[in-house]
């Protein structure tokens, strides 16, 4: 049996159980943890066929896809968007419940 990274294993579950994907993103979008969030799109762009494949699904530049996907990247509300949307995916908000007061 051959050993498989991390990303390739995560990528594969991304493929074949997208509302795991979901769950996933969510769950990070939740927390606010950019750094875990953009290994997520990370794996899920590797899931979805890679950068250039996802980048032209969504019609974003390759080049700055992978540069918005880096360890340092910082994708824009509108990349995000397409990306997800690439992926059959779309960011929500939804109430958490009643609001804090104001002072």
């Amino acid at each position: 049996m051959k050993d498989r990274s991390h990303d390739d294993a995560m990528a594969e579950l991304f493929r074949d159980d997208p509302a795991t994907a979901a769950a996933t993103l969510d769950a990070i979008l939740a927390d606010g943890d950019q750094g875990e969030l953009l290994v997520t799109l990370r794996q899920m762009t590797k899931a979805f066929g890679g950068v250039p494949a996802v980048a032209k699904s969504a019609e974003l530049n390759p080049t700055q896809l992978y540069r918005t996907l880096s360890e340092k990247g910082n994708p824009e509300l509108k990349s995000l968007s397409a990306l997800l949307r690439s992926m059959g995916m779309r960011l929500a908000v939804q109430p958490l419940g009643k609001p804090a007061a104001h002072v």
